[in-house]
């Protein structure tokens, strides 16, 4: 059973009976996932091996330096308990570390195993948090606003170290059109998404349609507003956990990408150089834009993203695909470890029954009921 568990298995002391998991999230599928990942890993080092023309990359490898090794293993490990950090401190401090733990770990792997584009971590935390007794309401607004918490620190990296580049203040090499671009949209995304609770305040009126009378329309009406609240209070909700310097939040959202980063520069510290710090970050928040193909763990499309942008920066071809492969291999294969693990402790956690996200109150202000007109 793949999509779904035993209602048995999971019911809570209660009573409830437990909705079945987003489809594709069974621990099943999530293990074929991770067999295909592993094959791929192992196709890809026979590639690296056999293949010609991918001299320079091999050299790279046979002159690694090994001490660096254990370090990229600590750095990696370290931005996975920043992501359980970051976890627990958005949706609610209450709950116990060892449950987020699972939790944030089990999302991991899940984003790294299905090709989702990270949306199906989500929808397995989402999940696991209403099992766990959790309200709709404060599952919806808080999800909102852990994707942007998490997300800040890539998009102001990129705004302030490209500009940075841009106008010449700190040294490295690329593209200054390219830097721009790149920089500005960067702060015009974080504009409008800082700008959002004003927009739906103002335009978000759920009786323009009013006129109206499919009935689908009226469905979509509903899931729009909803979804345009829920935005908004995600947005308002993270000016709230920034302001009262919730525990874990700020320190969890910059450890995640710094210790990535860290990690990424760990390789490129075994296979040669690190390239100067600002072009670094850049190529870096760059590069993880091709996370967001659709494909499990960004395979190809992180890692490609990640080489090509590196390269454009001014790291050798050579260089930056060694890295990359050291780099991915240690931040796919540990989430996918870890969270394949926590996924079965945490199918466990819920079997035992009660409400482990019960202890957290429902939010003032939560997400209105919205009412369609009588037709």
């Amino acid at each position: 059973m793949d999509s779904a568990v035993s209602r048995a298995e999971l019911k809570g002391s209660a009573g409830r009976i437990p909705e079945p998991l987003p489809d594709g999230l069974g621990l099943r599928g999530l293990l074929r996932r991770a067999g295909q990942l592993a094959a791929f890993a192992v196709l890809t080092g026979l590639l690296i091996t056999t293949l010609p023309g991918l001299s320079d990359v091999r050299d790279r490898f046979s002159d690694a330096r090994p001490g660096w090794l254990a370090p990229l293993v600590v750095l990696e490990l370290a931005s996975c308990l920043a992501f359980v950090a970051v976890f627990r401190g958005v949706f609610c401090t209450r709950l116990t570390w060892r449950f987020c733990y699972q939790i944030a770990l089990a999302s991991q792997a899940t984003n790294v195993l299905l090709p989702a584009g990270g949306v199906g971590g989500l929808a397995l935390g989402a999940w696991v948090l209403r099992q766990g007794g959790m309200s709709g309401a404060r599952i919806a607004r808080r999800s909102v606003a852990f994707f942007i918490i998490t997300s800040i620190p890539n998009f102001a990296g990129a705004a302030v170290f490209g500009l940075l580049l841009g106008f010449g203040v700190l040294a490295g090499s690329g593209p200054h059109a390219l830097t721009f671009v790149m920089a500005g949209l960067a702060t015009a995304t974080i504009a409008v998404v800082l700008l959002i609770p004003r927009i739906v305040s103002r335009f978000a009126v759920s009786d323009r349609l009013e006129s109206l009378d499919a009935r689908g329309i009226a469905r979509a009406r509903q899931v729009l507003h909803r979804g345009a609240v829920a935005a908004s209070a995600g947005v308002e909700d993270v000016a709230l956990l920034l302001r009262t310097r919730q525990p874990g939040v700020v320190s969890g959202a910059v450890g995640y990408m710094a210790f990535d980063v860290a990690a990424l520069a760990a390789a490129f510290a075994a296979l040669g150089t690190v390239p100067p710090l600002a072009a670094f970050v850049f190529a870096y928040v760059l590069g993880q834009l091709g996370g967001l193909i659709p494909v499990p763990g960004g395979i190809g499309g992180t890692d490609g993203g990640l080489i090509a942008a590196l390269t454009l920066y001014g790291s050798p071809l050579a260089q930056s695909t060694a890295a990359v492969l050291a780099y991915r291999s240690m931040q796919l294969g540990i989430p996918a470890i870890l969270g394949s693990v926590a996924f079965i402790q945490l199918r466990r956690t819920l079997a035992r029954g009660g409400a482990p996200a019960a202890l957290c109150d429902p939010l003032p202000g939560s997400l209105p009921v919205v009412t369609l007109p009588a037709r």
